[in-house]
């Protein structure tokens, strides 16, 4: 069986499991398990497509047997497979601890039964935008995920939701409107959207021609992966959605943005001619981005920032042009989803048990729930950079690759990465010192139930609660009576813990990972493997 062959199964299979989950709809429980078995099946199915393109090299496939330039290509290359790999096993970690919550939450009906196909449809736009083998499918991907992210982040209908939900709505179609009428004029001018035929057309245009395209092409995308100064929309509108819907927002939307912007500087305009302007937009969203983190007191919020300050960092990898700074920035942005959904996940868990998600309430976690404090612990560190993680070895990799590089402005960027991470590791210390290790008498405004239940000297809970509590109810996982002590949901404990362990991982496997990424840079720089898998080996080259 040809395995390349098999490639868009990774859109197809969720968008079935969708399909049934809707069907579905009135039998929750039946949904859960579809919708958890499809994506692990996806997910096995994508480690195989990886395993088979790192060994071959990028593999193409013609969809309708229609050849390109004219029908539908999908494109599986080892920066493409390893992001379907890292996004199906995110997106599994952060479904199953959705449906912990809802299992514990007792959610059979209502709006959020939707939720499950709905975030079938979001995986499947995030893969066929991973696979897009030309601008328009590539528009199409994007436009499927965010549709199915509008339903995602207005669920519940609360007001705070719905006025976050219509500045999303309408930044997204902006972007949207941008990338529209980029393709457009791309179109206009060479006469094809494959990728692979554009990378040879458009080196045939002018260079102004060439730079209006790249301009409108990069702020379409800018706008997505939430680069300075198209950043603004971000920090207001993933805090307000559910916990396992800003976590994989939080891990994936914006990652996507990324992968564009990476495929169009290394495939459709290679060079150096905007690396300047792009050093310093990264410089700018990596300490603007900090600044904002270090002056929240609500930690989605806070987490909000950090993400638009590592954006930087990959913008920083992608804008030296270099193979070191390529594959650093792949090892960076693997790293990433995997951290900042664990940290969103860890951020839900905090706020269900403390009630609030603001460090000015919350206190004495860390002897009320030591394995929460542990599971923040970890990919806060490694967030921060703290060695030896493999937020430290993405990081050492970028700076390594901009002293190469060795202009002033790759120096500037030096600096500020150091600056931003050092900034990070006191917005992470802030969090574990106020929310875990002061004491819960300490807090500035405390939630009445967290100081209700608060452990005394001896490490339970206060006589005050256990008065005022009927009976424990492991199962449920929560006191029951006047004052309800909720304990964590066992599932979206392990969801999270498996997440924060694959983050881990990377530490330990980071040097294949990061030979993978070096290969894949490599590739992506010579662009011909791209090309001939797409166009055959007899196109021409650039």
């Amino acid at each position: 069986m040809n395995v390349a062959s098999m490639a868009p199964l990774a859109v197809v299979l969720p968008f079935l499991g969708a399909a049934l989950a809707f069907v579905l709809i009135k039998h929750p429980r039946a949904q859960r398990r579809v919708s958890l078995g499809t994506i692990t099946l996806t997910l096995l199915l994508e480690v195989w497509l990886l395993a088979f393109v790192w060994n071959s090299g990028p593999v193409a496939v013609q969809l309708g047997g229609w050849a390109p330039p004219f029908g539908i290509v999908m494109v599986a290359d080892q920066f493409s497979a390893l992001l379907l790999v890292i996004s199906s096993a995110v997106s599994l970690a952060v479904l199953a601890y959705a449906t912990g919550q809802g299992a514990a939450d007792g959610e059979e009906g209502g709006p959020v039964s939707v939720f499950h196909p709905t975030y079938l449809i979001l995986v499947a736009g995030v893969s066929n935008a991973f696979l897009a083998g030309d601008l328009f499918n590539l528009y199409v991907g994007f436009e499927i995920l965010l549709t199915s992210s509008y339903v995602l982040m207005t669920l519940g209908g609360t007001g705070s939701r719905i006025r976050a939900g219509i500045t999303y709505v309408v930044v997204s179609v902006v972007s949207s409107l941008l990338f529209l009428i980029a393709i457009a004029m791309v179109y206009g001018a060479t006469g094809t959207v494959t990728l692979a035929d554009l990378a040879v057309k458009l080196g045939e245009l002018d260079p102004g021609t060439q730079n209006l395209l790249h301009v409108l092409l990069l702020v379409a995308f800018g706008i997505k992966a939430a680069v300075f100064p198209l950043s603004f929309w971000l920090p207001d509108s993933y805090p307000t959605a559910p916990a396992p819907v800003t976590a994989v927002f939080a891990g994936l939307l914006t990652k996507v943005g990324v992968y564009a912007i990476v495929r169009t500087e290394t495939l459709l305009f290679p060079g150096d001619d905007f690396n300047s302007p792009l050093l310093i937009v990264a410089l700018l969203t990596m300490i603007v981005g900090i600044l904002g983190a270090v002056a929240q007191t609500d930690i989605k919020r806070m987490l909000s920032f950090t993400l638009v300050s590592h954006i930087g960092y990959m913008i920083f990898g992608v804008a030296l042009s270099s193979v070191l700074g390529l594959a650093a920035t792949i090892f960076y942005v693997i790293h990433h989803i995997t951290i900042q959904t664990s940290l969103f996940m860890v951020t839900g868990l905090i706020e269900r048990r403390g009630g609030s998600s603001s460090i000015t309430r919350l206190g004495g976690l860390a002897k009320l729930s030591p394995i929460l404090g542990v599971l923040y612990f970890i990919p806060a560190m490694n967030l921060a950079g703290i060695p030896p993680f493999s937020g430290f070895l993405g990081k050492l990799g970028l700076l390594q690759a901009g002293v190469a590089d060795g202009s002033p402005l790759a120096y500037t960027l030096v600096v500020g990465g150091v600056v931003a991470s050092l900034l990070t590791l006191l917005a992470m210390a802030r969090v574990w010192n106020r929310v875990f290790w002061r004491s819960t008498a300490d807090a500035e405004d405390p939630d009445p139930v967290l100081l209700a239940t608060a452990p005394d000297s001896s490490g339970v809970p206060s006589m005050r609660a256990l008065r005022t509590s009927k009976h424990v109810d492991a199962t449920e996982g929560r006191f029951s009576g006047d004052n309800e002590i909720p304990i964590l949901p066992r599932m979206m404990v392990y969801s999270t813990m498996g997440l924060v362990v694959l983050g881990l991982g990377m530490t330990f496997f980071a040097g294949p990972l990061f030979d993978l990424s070096e290969h894949a840079a490599i590739s992506m720089l010579e662009r011909t493997p791209y090309i001939e898998a797409v166009m055959g080996s007899g196109a021409g080259t650039p």
